[in-house]
């Protein structure tokens, strides 16, 4: 069970929660949940928590119908947005190594190593199938761990808001929200032919993001070293 604090912690918000935001509402019984249990994180939690987000999630809202992506981008955008750092890049080759995360997703190994490095308390997230994988947390957290990072918390927003105890595994069938989320996750993902092709991409949608508009926090080393200049 999560234990709350008297400080505002950062809860990284991943694409798939994105998605059920913006999604019409769904009259089958565990999308509607979900739905419902996402808004109300949202609309009701937002002041117990600092919500923030990455180049990788607003890469992947970009994506699929363009109607229902600008939908998801403007959820988005009032989020601060952490950014890619030598370290979390270091920390995706670990998870992928290690075989918590597969070779293919790298962008859902990206969400992890950047919350984590950024020390995130929490990555909230509908991704059953790599990053709230209950055969997956336990050797994404080692690997975390051994990297010298202190591994972000990966739940669902049911188990945020401790409102609903996921008391039996979660129901992993495909619902139309995710089997979408999916289909927008594999064609972005399938784009790059390497991880360097992809690092060179986000880096380029930074600039862009950064003269729209988008506000980007530096990697905790550059806030370190600015702090020490101050």
């Amino acid at each position: 069970m999560i234990q709350y604090n008297t400080l505002k912690s950062k809860v990284y918000i991943e694409t798939t929660v994105v998605s059920y935001l913006a999604a019409r509402p769904s009259h089958d019984v565990t999308l509607a949940s979900r739905q419902q249990a996402t808004l109300q994180l949202w609309e009701e939690y937002s002041n117990n928590f600092e919500f923030v987000i990455s180049n990788v999630v607003i890469s992947e809202a970009r994506e699929g119908n363009p109607v229902a992506a600008q939908r998801r981008l403007e959820v988005l955008a009032n989020l601060p947005v952490l950014d890619m750092s030598s370290e979390a890049i270091m920390l995706v080759d670990k998870l992928i190594d290690a075989g918590a995360m597969p070779q293919h997703s790298r962008p859902d190994a990206q969400h992890i190593a950047i919350a984590t490095v950024n020390s995130v308390e929490y990555l909230v997230s509908w991704n059953y199938k790599h990053i709230v994988n209950e055969t997956k947390r336990n050797l994404i957290n080692e690997v975390c761990h051994t990297a010298g990072f202190q591994p972000t918390i990966l739940c669902t927003p049911i188990e945020l808001i401790e409102e609903i105890q996921m008391k039996e595994k979660p129901d992993t069938r495909m619902d139309p929200v995710l089997e979408k989320c999916y289909r927008m996750k594999e064609a972005f993902a399938a784009r790059f032919k390497s991880a360097q092709e992809l690092n060179d991409y986000l880096v380029a949608e930074t600039e862009k993001n950064k003269a729209l508009g988008w506000k980007y926090l530096p990697p905790p080393q550059a806030r370190t070293e600015h702090n020490k200049k101050d």
